[in-house]
């Protein structure tokens, strides 16, 4: 029953099964282990990111696509909420017009730039997806009667995702009940079953043409496959699940704007995720994501602490100062690819291959 879940893409490892199951029960129970906003705060964001890269990951792991313009997805998904919300006032057919609308646009967009960049060569495609994203990021600020400029956007969700929607009175095993906590297990909810969806993508026949033209796009065209089909359509449905992570941001944070979702530094941290986790595998998006927020939301926390322990030491002090938590990021960074160069995934499940050896 598990392996046809998983579509039959079991993680050949215990490490790294322990690691996932460990990862879905506390992001499952976030909101009663970790209490408190900014821990709950994060794993939203951490939902919202295993979906954001799962789906990037379709492209670049599994399709060997490089692409900047996934960022612009994310925003239309979250735009679209917004806008609708405004001016459709707050409700649950507000959102489904924006989410409907946001997939419409984005489909139309990744179907233009699949069939016409496509045909190039990589390097020109990811010069081209780099353009389209940053014109989308200059007119989502200019245009501030639709978008609200560089201010973004604030909206009131559907009452039961509202925070002052309260059912109980008194609270459920010592957490309030209230409509932040329903908009959390949407988010749960939803990436949960996008995350099963891109598993079963990935390991149908469709998803097996798009890594034989990784592996060597000549040959699968040579075999009959039309792989700018292929391309394209991978490009769509990878367009198709960041706009759905846009807008469960946009959900979370009652508010959108250029800095939240289409900020060329959201980009890098996408790519940045890919690799730490392991590119070609969905559960690489999950490890990495959790990862990464996890160092990038709480890294500046622990340099406090060593920084308070080596107080008075002349030049360490300096270094472990949280003012620097950036540098620690990127040595971190660093470390993890030099020790880990297929992922955190991948080097698991290559310690399960040199365990089984004779």
């Amino acid at each position: 029953m598990l392996s046809r879940l998983l579509s039959h893409d079991l993680p050949r490892s215990r490490w790294l099964a322990l690691a996932l199951v460990v990862i879905v029960l506390a992001l499952a129970l976030a909101p009663f282990l970790f209490p408190g906003s900014k821990a709950l705060g994060v794993a939203a964001k951490m939902l919202v990111f295993i979906l954001l890269v799962a789906s990037y990951d379709l492209l670049l792991g599994y399709t060997g696509i490089v692409s900047f313009a996934h960022t612009m997805f994310f925003g239309i998904g979250a735009y679209g909420v917004a806008i609708a919300s405004t001016r459709l006032g707050a409700g649950w057919g507000a959102v489904a017009v924006g989410l409907a609308g946001a997939m419409v646009v984005s489909l139309a967009l990744s179907l233009v730039i699949g069939l016409f960049s496509l045909r190039v060569k990589a390097i020109f495609f990811a010069m081209i997806t780099l353009a389209v994203a940053s014109a989308f990021l200059t007119l989502a600020s200019q245009l501030s009667e639709f978008t609200g400029g560089e201010d973004g956007l604030t909206f009131r969700n559907p009452e039961w995702l509202s925070p002052s929607f309260e059912p109980l009175e008194q609270p459920l095993l010592g957490v309030t009940v209230d409509g932040k906590l329903f908009t959390y297990y949407l988010l749960f909810a939803v990436v949960l079953v996008a995350v099963l969806v891109l598993l079963r993508i990935v390991n149908s026949p469709f998803g097996r043409v798009l890594q034989a033209i990784r592996e060597n796009d000549f040959r699968a065209e040579a075999i009959g496959f039309r792989t700018v089909v292929f391309r394209t359509l991978s490009n769509v449905l990878a367009a198709m699940g960041a706009t759905l992570a846009g807008a469960l941001l946009a959900l979370w944070l009652r508010y959108t704007g250029p800095d939240t979702t289409l900020s060329f530094e959201i980009m890098l941290d996408i790519l940045l995720i890919v690799v730490i986790g392991g590119m070609g595998t969905m559960y690489g998006a999950v490890l990495g994501s959790v990862l990464f927020m996890l160092a990038q939301n709480y890294l500046q926390d622990l340099l406090k602490v060593a920084g308070a322990a080596l107080e008075g030491v002349p030049v360490l002090s300096q270094f472990v100062s949280p003012d620097r938590w950036l540098l620690w990021l990127g040595v971190l960074f660093v470390l993890s690819v030099y020790h880990f160069p297929a992922g955190v995934v991948g080097r698991l499940r290559a310690l399960r291959v040199a365990g089984a050896r004779p």
